[in-house]
């Protein structure tokens, strides 16, 4: 089965954008995963194909219209479709590894890039869309979110990765930060690569990795030391 990705956007030249380099590129070039970037504007209303309206009960900016979202999101995605809908969205769940790790486990991903002061909330209801969030700012729309949400997916996929056990290792994989790298020059501007690091003592090199990455954690995220959670 194939990873199909649907992006819902006003601004399909956007995409796949990075996606198409490196990684992602490589694996979307080799059919591991697919994309499909559609224009919402082709649903939009009269002859100008107006996507948006202004704000009910008045205030700034203008809102995506709730019958023309769901119209493109009809025509992408039926009523059966398997896969999760996605809005991204700053007031949205946060992001987690986890959740990452279970969109990429499935078929694939609908994501709604909204724009303006954002979309109708009755299409998030009447769709069932899940919001969201890459962190705690405001982007000028969902394009750039779903790029990342995207990356962190496909990353993921099988045979996307070279080495398969580099990923188990990475950041938030065990509820921690990543522990620190070097290489090679041995000193570089007279700081040196931790001697724990050369001495080939596989155990050692394991309890100072798990010892630095609890540190890392522990000084700059605290909050992933959250109760009941032994450090």
């Amino acid at each position: 089965m194939t990873w199909r990705a649907t992006i819902l956007t006003l601004f399909p030249e956007m995409f796949p954008g990075p996606l198409g380099l490196s990684l992602a590129g490589d694996a979307l070039e080799a059919g591991r995963w697919v994309l499909e970037a559609r224009q919402i504007r082709e649903h939009g209303i009269g002859r100008h194909r107006r996507v948006d309206d202004t704000p009910a009960g008045g205030g700034p900016g203008m809102v995506m219209r709730a019958d023309v979202v769901a119209a493109a999101l009809d025509a992408a995605s039926p009523a059966e479709e398997a896969r999760p809908r996605l809005l991204m969205s700053p007031r949205g769940k946060p992001l987690t590894q986890g959740r990452v790790r279970e969109l990429a486990a499935g078929p694939g991903v609908v994501v709604v890039c909204g724009r303006f002061e954002g979309i109708d909330e009755r299409v998030i209801a009447a769709r069932s869309l899940e919001e969201v969030s890459i962190g705690d700012y405001v982007l000028s729309g969902g394009e750039i979110a779903a790029l990342a949400v995207l990356d962190a997916c496909i990353r993921l996929l099988p045979g996307v990765m070279g080495a398969e056990d580099s990923e188990a290792e990475e950041s938030f994989e065990a509820g921690l930060l990543e522990y620190p790298h070097y290489t090679r020059p041995r000193e570089w501007e007279g700081r040196t690569i931790p001697d724990v690091l050369l001495g080939g003592n596989h155990a050692a090199i394991a309890r100072w990795r798990r010892s630095e990455a609890e540190r890392i954690t522990r000084e700059r995220r605290p909050d992933l030391f959250g109760p009941g959670r032994k450090s």
